[in-house]
């Protein structure tokens, strides 16, 4: 298993993955599943090194999008020196090998080499699965807000209650 950067020749699996996870998301939590990401997007997040891909015996298992920057959900606490992680998509095959822990183990080192004091993650909706899921991954959940300021983001944060994870380095 080994954590690479992202190039344009994953595009197409990135969003394989991508509707992968929204059919899943509609099977077990229907209220509230990922729009269609625009492509521009995740070519950005390549160009700025920011989506990752954990690969196993040259597949990609899973991938994930981070920033350093995410004020409309974290709002006041975005002045802290943060590593946020967005967009986990597992092939299913490789479903409940505990992807989120090893991607923690790796953005600890990641975050901690750019100087960064918390890991943050965000999930919409009260999915008590998933929050069990990201707490016995080593996150400390902080509770569900309601956003404020949701027009600058992806239509599945409109009218959700957020779930805010952190992990304090």
């Amino acid at each position: 298993m080994e954590i690479l950067t992202s190039d344009t020749h994953d595009l197409a699996v990135i969003f394989r993955l991508y509707g992968l996870a929204t059919e899943y998301q509609k099977r077990i939590f229907p209220d509230n599943t990922w729009p269609e990401f625009k492509k521009s997007l995740i070519e950005t997040e390549i160009s700025e090194e920011r989506q990752f891909k954990l690969v196993i015996e040259e597949q990609i298992a899973c991938v994930w999008a981070i920033a350093f920057d995410d004020p409309y959900i974290w709002e006041e606490r975005n002045r802290d020196p943060s590593l946020y992680i967005h967009r986990i998509a597992t092939h299913p095959d490789f479903r409940g090998l505990g992807f989120v822990s090893k991607i923690v183990d790796w953005a600890k080192e990641y975050a901690s080499s750019h100087g960064k004091n918390f890991i943050r993650m965000d999930t919409c909706g009260n999915n008590q699965k998933l929050i069990g899921y990201y707490t016995k991954s080593g996150f400390d959940f902080l509770g569900m807000v309601r956003l404020k300021h949701t027009d600058a983001l992806p239509a599945h944060y409109q009218d959700m209650d957020v779930c805010l994870f952190e992990i304090g380095l």
